[in-house]
């Protein structure tokens, strides 16, 4: 759709166009001055009007390309910093889990160690227990001796009474 500056400047073009040759010149025709001032006159009319449409459609479209630009530079940092965020996040969970493993190391290395001591600790407390055991055998035999040498009975052991020997039931 042609514009009425565009319309107005057709107009004019037409009426060049179409006029006579002047006499005597090919280049040079014959027009109705106040037509062709009329349609000037309008043209200047019209286009400070056109120029001031043409200046908000290039104000809008510069206005457009600059929130585009905005937009796209938030876009861009937004990722930028989800990016960053999930860089971090990761490695958060990357230390946290050597951290879990350091952890579960120390624990199990700990774990052992009271594992050992607890079977050193057992095996010292039954020992200790096997030595008051025999130590107690061993009392308990010169007790039974002087016994029955209070009594005057013989100092021999049958089957029946023998002492129990705890290291030849081994």
């Amino acid at each position: 759709m042609a514009t009425p500056v565009e319309e107005l400047l057709n107009m004019l073009f037409d009426m060049v166009d179409e006029a006579r040759n002047a006499p005597l010149s090919s280049e040079k025709c014959v027009i109705e001055r106040d037509k062709a001032l009329d349609l000037i006159e309008d043209v200047k009319a019209q286009l400070p009007v056109e120029l001031a449409e043409a200046r908000k459609v290039l104000n809008n479209r510069n206005e457009l390309i600059s929130n585009a630009k905005r937009e796209a530079e938030e876009l861009q940092k937004r990722a930028e910093n989800e990016a960053r965020r999930m860089i971090s996040e990761t490695e958060i969970m990357a230390a946290a889990r050597k951290n879990a493993a350091e952890m579960m190391a120390q624990a199990d290395h700990k774990s052992k160690e009271m594992r050992n001591a607890a079977n050193q600790y057992c095996e010292d407390v039954m020992r200790r227990a096997e030595e008051a055991l025999g130590e107690a055998h061993t009392e308990m035999r010169r007790v039974q001796a002087k016994f029955r040498e209070a009594l005057g009975l013989p100092n021999g052991t049958t089957s029946a009474n023998r002492a129990y020997d705890a290291e030849t039931d081994q």
